[in-house]
């Protein structure tokens, strides 16, 4: 047992009326011992619980974010036209409404928009579909290359993936305790700001509710990160929602570093049904390649939608209306799809080598 942790968890763990916050070097060190299980199992289960109950603050959020710097992987920096754009997920997937993101990559990889995601496997509470397996609908597999691989894809085809198993193990040592504690912990916040580029980039991160918005925000700012995007996105990711008014949040250096953007789907011709997760990835990957054949149905619709507001916030247009005129553009001219082989034309490149 760790008695520097148990003193840690006391604090956070003592009640509604008697617990106190940590400091930023505090949260960092909690997070520490837990990915070296120094922690013993009993003390982690109890302190991801307890900080959930306490609810965590921007400082604490910081120090976590430090830990995930210090001790996670980075990309070293590629040589790219655009600053990387990070689109963070939930881990724990979907499994109401279609993920546009991979499809969204793509587009934006097409334009010249670097493209770095991270996640896992199929990961409590909600066990919902991964990005993983999206990109092994559009047969790509990114659980088997080194980080060094992952850095060569991202500079040769503007796109990349940084797989917690293989990546990140100690982060993945932790997964088992959101299943055994049924509730999502501290740190799955914590892996929406993460970012695990060293290069010049721009973080997308998704939200449901406002405080995890303002404890994202904050937690940035105290890190220095003065450019990011926030959005009230689909099931709590960084895709644009098209029943309902966009809601996102856009940091920015000047005069106005926090502006609050609403965008009517309506007022672009976009507004429709969210598409429904269709249950099995067979019917997913083919609604996938028809949107690469730019076939009019509604996800296709979707990722206009979406891929034109990340065209427009990477500074390829000048305004959404334009953005989605592009995204139609490469769509259309199957230049999407010709990145999409690229990338797999690298990722079997790869695979040739290991044999």
């Amino acid at each position: 047992m760790s008695l520097v942790f148990r003193d840690l968890l006391k604090k956070v763990g003592s009640g509604a009326h008697t617990h106190k916050d940590l400091t930023r070097a505090e949260a960092a060190l909690a997070l520490q011992l837990m990915l070296e299980q120094v922690a013993t199992p009993a003390q982690i289960g109890a302190f991801l619980i307890a900080h959930r109950i306490k609810r965590p603050t921007p400082e604490e959020m910081a120090g976590m974010l430090d830990t995930y710097n210090k001790l996670g992987p980075k990309l070293p920096a590629v040589e790219t036209s655009s600053p990387v754009m990070i689109l963070s997920q939930p881990y724990d997937g979907r499994d109401r409404t279609f993920p546009l993101s991979p499809l969204t990559a793509l587009v934006l990889a097409a334009a010249g928009v670097p493209v770095l995601q991270h996640g896992g496997d199929r990961m409590p509470t909600k066990e919902g579909t991964p990005l993983l397996t999206l990109w092994r609908c559009l047969g790509v597999d990114w659980s088997t290359l080194t980080l060094g691989q992952v850095a060569h894809c991202l500079a040769q085809t503007n796109l990349g993936f940084v797989y917690l198993p293989r990546h990140f193990p100690a982060a993945q040592g932790l997964v088992p305790y959101r299943e055994q504690i049924g509730k999502r912990p501290p740190l799955a916040t914590l892996e929406l700001i993460w970012n695990p580029y060293q290069g010049q980039s721009h973080l997308v991160a998704g939200f449901v509710h406002p405080p995890t918005e303002t404890i994202m925000r904050d937690a940035l700012h105290l890190h220095g990160i003065q450019e990011f995007t926030t959005v009230k996105g689909l099931e709590g990711s960084c895709d644009l929602p098209r029943e309902r008014t966009a809601i996102i949040g856009l940091a920015r250096k000047g005069d106005t570093p926090w502006q609050r953007l609403h965008l009517h789907p309506q007022d672009y011709r976009m507004a429709g049904r969210n598409v429904p997760w269709p249950k099995d990835t067979t019917t997913a990957a083919q609604m996938m390649a028809a949107v690469l054949e730019a076939e009019e149905q509604p996800l296709t619709t979707s990722v206009l939608w979406n891929s034109g507001f990340y065209l427009w916030q990477g500074g390829k247009t000048n305004s959404l209306h334009e953005g989605i005129a592009l995204s139609s553009e490469l769509l259309c001219s199957g230049a999407v799809g010709q990145q999409l082989h690229r990338l797999q034309t690298t990722l079997e490149k790869f695979s040739g080598s290991a044999n």
